[in-house]
């Protein structure tokens, strides 16, 4: 009877959209992940969309016009077309950062700290500059 009344140590249930709120990532982290998801959207949708783009407009002149008169217009275009932006701009920030890193520039962590606010500040810098040629 002893060993029915002992409890049984059970896994803890994690889940995980409670877990990326309770895990607290400092903003090298976030500068790290971002890049990840940064190098994906240029590879995946972006090279599959500018094909696209590039195929509709050689195909005649009328489909040109049409892809510049009208469909990069659009507001929900124009959108995709910033956050392809951020993502090159960001991607080519934290990539100078990294590789700095690889040659062990700023690997403390105040420095590494300061080159991760340089490195966000300056990829939404970019992005809100050639945003603004955009719109």
């Amino acid at each position: 009877m002893a060993t029915a009344s002992a409890k049984k140590l059970r896994p803890k249930y994690l889940s995980l959209p409670a877990l990326l709120f309770e895990i607290r990532l400092p903003l090298p982290g976030w500068i790290s992940i971002l890049h990840r998801i940064s190098g994906a959207l240029l590879v995946f949708p972006l090279t599959a969309w500018l094909l696209w783009l590039l195929d509709a407009s050689l195909a005649s002149e009328a489909g040109f016009e049409k892809i510049r008169t009208h469909y990069l217009q659009l507001p929900l275009v124009k959108v995709g077309l910033l956050v392809f932006i951020w993502a090159y701009c960001h991607h080519f920030c934290a990539g100078i950062r990294f590789l700095l890193l690889d040659l062990n520039k700023g690997i403390a962590l105040r420095q590494a700290r300061a080159s991760s606010v340089a490195v966000l500040v300056v990829s939404l810098a970019l992005t809100a500059v050639f945003g603004a040629r955009l719109w």
